[in-house]
């Protein structure tokens, strides 16, 4: 099952908080959920060869990552150790970047085969990542580089000129 082939969605549900769910994009074209808990399973992003799942969850009280099996759910796997969000595959799904609790990328080296491999968790640089809510803010590009929006800093403000009454300017 490729990105092409299926759609992730997030629910949110009282009892169950957030849920990914998949919407396949053939067939009944059904959606089911996926990953059902208490928990909150979030930012759910697809390998780039269909076979595996990385998300963010709550299940330890704290955000981490986790791998999951596509497209039956099978094993689950942490590959945080210091908290994670936002997990982002690099194309060629050698390698996954998330945030830890800190803000400083880090990356995971994953086996591509048939059976789950990951290596140990490397921080790579701090980032001012202020990004929030349901989506990444950043991505990898093909030649890997990082793809990382930057807080602007407010300017010194600018004085406005309000004209009030100004059509009586235009009558002379």
């Amino acid at each position: 099952m490729s990105e092409s082939q299926i759609c992730l969605r997030l629910l949110v549900a009282p009892k169950t908080n957030v849920d990914v769910w998949v919407l396949p994009q053939f067939g009944d074209r059904k959606p089911f959920p996926y990953i059902h808990t208490e928990f909150a399973e979030q930012m759910a992003r697809l390998s780039p060869n269909g076979r595996w799942l990385a998300y963010q969850s709550d299940v330890t009280t704290r955000n981490e990552i986790y791998i999951q099996t596509l497209p039956t759910p099978g094993g689950t796997w942490q590959v945080s150790t210091n908290g994670g969000t936002h997990p982002v595959w690099s194309h060629d799904g050698k390698q996954l970047f998330f945030l830890d609790l800190q803000r400083r990328m880090t990356a995971v080296e994953m086996g591509i085969g048939e059976r789950f491999q990951a290596g140990a968790p490397k921080t790579l640089f701090p980032t001012r990542f202020v990004g929030s809510g349901l989506a990444s803010w950043f991505d990898v590009s093909k030649d890997g580089r990082f793809l990382i929006p930057n807080q602007v800093e407010a300017a010194a403000g600018v004085p406005i000129n309000v004209v009030i009454n100004w059509t009586v300017g235009l009558k002379k």
